[in-house]
């Protein structure tokens, strides 16, 4: 082949990426701007203030708007004094110094709800309901279909004093910009299926489906985001993807069903157990991070199944149709 005709064939080769890459981004764009058209209403409800400035009558009128909030199994005395306890009352004043609006979160709820809305239409616009809940990082948010409580103290930022004594693992996440990766989170528990066997690839699909509903609820979200990961935990996993998917194969550990094996490599914490040196340079939880890789090797090959298709599917159909290969 003669240089002209070289660099005919170049000209061509990067005429069609070309051509692919605006194709793609015309078709992101045009199905974001069907989603933006949706019309959501996002109303915050504030519990927070108007709980610890109620008098005795607001108190009981409180009680009727939010009886889901006052447990019957606790007297009234419990919440009065919950309204003057000087803990209550150092977490209150942070939210209004970390949020003398909640614009922003208004925005990014607006936004999330669009998604939600396009891909599950039967969904209801939200009733937002913000609280304090002693710093309950364990229940930053609770979804329903039509309620969204919110914990604003868990949202205060992870340098904050407050989160003094709680470990790193947890508290990275405890921001503004993870709220409504968490929201998601509480989202996936309700639609995705949970798994029929307690094998690990069963749990790591299983988590990679909830991880997958992100990208596309939360397009412009990074992948730390969503998996509460920093970017040098985004950088490790991706660093030694193949590594990882070699050791759960030479140790046959997929289909093994032990519930250690979900501490080690499913549930936060601070790193994984592969029993290796490297374990302190690992983050948690890597099993939903290469559950997340085979559930979208799954749909870049099978790009026509729908999302109550996808969400369905049992593990190893998934698995055995997605002809995972770690990209490093």
């Amino acid at each position: 082949m003669n240089s002209f005709s070289r660099l005919f064939y170049f000209k061509v080769g990067i005429f069609c990426l070309f051509s692919f890459f605006l194709v793609s981004c015309s078709g992101n764009s045009q199905l974001e701007t069907e989603i933006n058209s949706i019309d959501v209403t996002i109303d915050i409800d504030r519990f927070d203030l108007n709980f610890y400035k109620a008098n005795s009558e607001e108190y009981i009128q409180l009680k009727k708007k939010y009886p889901y909030l006052f447990p019957e199994q606790y007297p009234d005395s419990i919440w009065k004094k919950r309204q003057r306890d000087s803990i209550q009352v150092l977490l209150h004043e942070e939210i209004k110094k970390v949020y003398p609006t909640l614009i922003p979160i208004e925005e990014a709820l607006e936004d999330l709800y669009k998604h939600i809305k396009y891909y599950f239409p039967s969904m209801k616009d939200p009733h937002v309901v913000t609280v304090v809940n002693n710093v309950d990082y364990q229940s930053k948010t609770v979804f329903t279909d039509s309620l969204l409580i919110i914990s604003l103290d868990t949202y205060l930022g992870s340098k904050n004093p407050i989160y003094e004594g709680i470990p790193n693992y947890i508290v990275k996440d405890m921001e503004f910009n993870y709220m409504t990766s968490h929201i998601v989170d509480e989202l996936g528990t309700l639609v995705v299926r949970s798994p029929k066997d307690r094998t690990m690839l069963g749990q790591m699909v299983y988590y990679g489906k909830k991880l997958y509903l992100k990208d596309l609820l939360l397009p412009n979200a990074s992948d730390d985001i969503k998996i509460s990961y920093s970017k040098q935990e985004i950088e490790w996993v991706q660093d030694n993807e193949r590594y990882m998917w070699q050791y759960f194969i030479e140790n046959e550990l997929l289909f093994q069903t032990q519930s250690s094996l979900s501490l080690r490599f499913i549930d936060p914490a601070p790193f994984s157990k592969f029993y290796l040196e490297i374990d302190n340079e690992t983050p948690g939880k890597v099993g939903q991070w290469i559950g997340w890789q085979i559930v979208r090797s799954y749909m870049d090959k099978n790009p026509n199944t729908s999302l109550e298709e996808l969400l369905s599917m049992s593990a190893r159909d998934l698995f055995n149709k997605s002809n995972y290969k770690p990209a490093k």
